[in-house]
């Protein structure tokens, strides 16, 4: 099946027609700056500059920055207030005159590395996706079943939370070096690894291009392998999702 995917962030919305078997991009990529504020209404005119950009009548699936449950935007941490509350599947489903589903952004790149990533050949086990950048994004995954709309970038940790100790953003601004830092992040991933024992973690964010520079300060047990869609993850995880339903 084909699905139009788009990937709402915070400095650009991008979208590409995928096929869903495959997991490959049909088209190349199409990306709008993010408007600001990034009011519903503002992104949903990007969304159809999108989808009059490819001439799309088909699905459309969303990756959102925020919880999105029962096509309902219930967070709104980095992106404007007025999304909180908003019925995303419908509104936009109406005002595009296309099916469209939201999804949250960090679940849909986990959906991505599951099904054609560096998760895709791991069975019967349960996976967590870290998104490493300005915050974590986490992902678990039973079977290759998602479990929704996780946070656990927001657990308390250290008297902070795992997301204000570890984030990309946290080494940038305390200037820290890949050395230091990769001590922190192995004291955050033997957080998690002692409270969700998962078989495999797979990071992303920026930080998994520099792996090589942090790797000797990972010493937990369960296996750390960055992620493999890259840029492409939240276009094809939020199609993915829309096509498995």
């Amino acid at each position: 099946m084909d699905v139009l995917g788009i990937d709402f962030g915070g400095s650009g919305i991008k979208g590409a027609i995928v096929d869903t078997n495959t997991g490959e991009l049909r088209t190349d990529r199409f990306r709008i700056g993010t408007p600001q504020p990034a009011t519903p209404a503002s992104v949903l005119d990007v969304v159809n500059e999108i989808i009059h950009h490819f001439n799309w009548h088909g699905k459309v699936g969303i990756g959102i920055p925020g919880v999105v449950k029962n096509g309902i935007v219930l967070t709104a941490a980095n992106i404007h207030d007025e999304w909180i509350g908003y019925p995303i599947n419908k509104s936009f489903s109406e005002q595009t005159r296309c099916e469209v589903v939201g999804i949250n952004d960090a679940d849909a790149a986990g959906l991505a590395e599951v099904y054609f990533g560096a998760g895709n050949n791991e069975k019967g086990m349960v996976f967590l996706l870290l998104t490493v950048g300005t915050g974590i994004g986490t992902v678990i995954f039973i079977d290759k079943h998602l479990v929704p709309n996780l946070e656990l970038g927001h657990l308390e940790f250290k008297s902070k939370t795992i997301e204000t100790y570890t984030a990309d953003s946290v080494r940038k601004e305390k200037n820290l070096s890949w050395e230091d830092w990769g001590k922190r992040f192995n004291k955050s991933l033997a957080y998690y690894e002692k409270m969700f024992n998962p078989n495999l973690f797979i990071v992303g964010g920026g930080v998994s291009k520099k792996m090589d520079k942090f790797e000797e300060q990972i010493t937990i047990a369960t296996p750390v392998v960055p992620a493999q869609m890259q840029n492409n993850a939240g276009i094809i995880g939020a199609a993915v999702h829309l096509a498995h339903l």
